[in-house]
């Protein structure tokens, strides 16, 4: 029971500091870490102690299935060869460098600093995306970020098995075999997570069920982990090859409707998720540091050292890449360099390999070290998360590399335009087949023709102009949907209509609220149904 209770206070907190940081602005996982830390320290409050198998099979898998599923393939090609440079260049140079740091500033031995090296040697994916999620970043630095921090990981879990490996038991593991580990769980992970994407395909094409659509949802990504990690090969990069493939062909594989229960289930999963594991981040490091050996008052120094180590480290490898960004730009960009250093946070892949570290070695000696290994890659992680978190939209503002709402808006009147001439080329195609009643083509063709003309009357820059007629009519027809839901209620409480009736309709209601979008106005109607 107490360890239910631990879940449901974690849920509740996580909740409701996120629910916060929505309102003030703040990038909730900042937030998060921070709330988790200041209860930490409140007296009496339990120590809080996760095994690193459940951060990895239970919460990494479908945070990392839907940053996977975000990353558009389309744009990952056009930025593959520095996410490979990154993937692997950045994170040796980034272990030896820690490596190098910490053997001279902490009392480790030099293969313990080899495996913290090797814990913070990578991005963590779940972090990054969601920082960047709410930041108008251009779609190439997105893409980047978002790439690497997914495909770097194999590489850093082969450092670290082979660090680990000299730690626990010297001699056993050879720099020889590491190139064998990485074909096995890169190479492996890959095909294991292709496989898992045609087989969901197959199955996908086969059902139009809402509700076995989410399920198989939901299911993929623990799937993909555990037939990778049962084989020794990356469940991490099964995942998230499953989840890169899978978004690219998602939309040809459901309607919709299912699409709207799928997107719901999952953001719940993931704002739930992502939640709870960063208010443990914060709730993990007090308890850490009481558990440090004496001697090691220095850590929150050494820590501070190692971050800024790897920012600069990090500054340095992206200044030369930040041409790739922008396809115009013959020279390297400080602006880009800088929101591509700034973008990249540690977070909890590091934090669950760290936890991963046994306790003794295979003499049966207590692993030295292992206690500040925690505390140091706990304390980087947090403060990377918190200054990098809290600053970043500050960074990406200045740098001038935000995309301004002015270019979205008309990116958004182009795209209506061509709809609209689409749509009314579709029904010229239909009107000589008689298979569609005249008054039905008549009324279509009036609303896209109404659609046509007032886009063509607005000059280019002017298309943020339509924004309050658009915002008026969203709110009279949220105000006419909300009096037909309480009508609805009232006929099924008359028992005028069936509950098969009502439910029904009230789901119709409910999809033609959801395709028009969210805008403030959304209150008022929202306040009508309640009544």
């Amino acid at each position: 029971m107490r360890a239910v209770g631990t879940v449901l206070a974690l849920v509740v907190l996580a909740t409701v500091v996120a629910t916060g940081a929505r309102r003030w602005r703040v990038p909730a996982p900042s937030l998060l870490v921070i709330a988790g830390l200041a209860v930490a320290l409140i007296p009496g409050t339990p120590a809080l102690h996760i095994a690193p198998q459940t951060i990895g099979l239970v919460v990494l898998p479908p945070l990392l299935y839907a940053s996977a599923e975000e990353l558009p393939l389309r744009d990952l090609r056009t930025v593959w060869r520095p996410v490979m440079l990154l993937a692997f260049g950045l994170v040796l140079a980034s272990a030896a460098v820690v490596a190098v740091l910490a053997r001279e500033a902490t009392p480790l031995t030099g293969s313990m600093a080899f495996v913290l090296g090797a814990v913070l040697a990578s991005t963590d994916p779940v972090a990054v995306t969601a920082l960047g999620r709410r930041l108008a970043l251009p779609g190439r630095v997105q893409v980047l970020v978002q790439a690497e921090s997914l495909f770097n990981d194999a590489t850093s879990l082969v450092l670290f098995k082979v660090a680990l490996g000299f730690a626990i038991a010297p001699g056993s593991v050879g720099w020889g075999s590491a190139g064998g580990q990485f074909v096995l769980l890169a190479g492996g992970g890959t095909v294991i997570g292709a496989a898992v994407a045609g087989l969901v395909v197959l199955i996908r094409r086969r059902t139009e069920d809402p509700v076995l659509e989410t399920v198989i949802a939901l299911v993929t990504p623990y799937g993909a982990y555990v037939l990778a990690e049962s084989a020794h090969a990356s469940g991490v990069t099964a995942v998230v090859v499953a989840g890169v493939l899978l978004g690219h062909s998602g939309h040809r594989l459901s309607d919709a409707r299912i699409r709207l229960q799928r997107g719901a289930v999952y953001a719940v999963v993931v704002f739930g998720l992502e939640s709870v594991v960063f208010s443990i981040v914060g709730l993990e490091l007090p308890a850490l540091v009481r558990a440090l050996p004496g001697g090691s008052g220095l850590w929150p120094l050494q820590a501070l050292g190692i971050a800024a180590a790897l920012v600069a480290l990090r500054s340095l490898w992206m200044l030369p890449l930040s041409s790739a960004v922008d396809p115009g730009r013959s020279r390297p960009s400080v602006r880009v360099a800088g929101v591509l250093t700034w973008a990249g946070t540690r977070g909890v892949m590091p934090l669950a390999a760290a936890l991963s570290i046994p306790l003794v070695a295979d003499d049966g000696s207590p692993l030295p070290g292992r206690p500040l290994v925690l505390v140091l890659t706990t304390a980087v992680v947090v403060v990377t998360l918190v200054v990098q978190g809290l600053s970043l939209a500050g960074v990406v503002n200045r740098s001038g590399l935000a995309v301004e709402p002015e270019h979205t808006a008309r990116e958004e009147a182009r795209a209506r335009l061509v709809l609209a001439r689409a749509g009314l080329a579709h029904l010229d195609r239909i009107e000589d087949l008689e298979s569609v009643p005249e008054t039905v083509l008549d009324r279509m063709r009036r609303i896209l023709s109404s659609r046509l003309d007032q886009a063509e009357e607005q000059p280019d820059g002017a298309a943020s102009d339509a924004a309050p007629l658009l915002t008026a009519y969203r709110g009279l027809r949220r105000d006419v949907i909300a009096v037909q839901t309480v009508e609805l209620r009232r006929l099924y409480d008359e028992h005028q209509v069936s509950d098969a009736t009502r439910r029904q309709l009230q789901h119709d209601l409910d999809l033609e609220d959801a395709g028009l979008g969210t805008d403030a106005g959304s209150g008022d109607a929202n306040r009508i149904q309640r009544q």
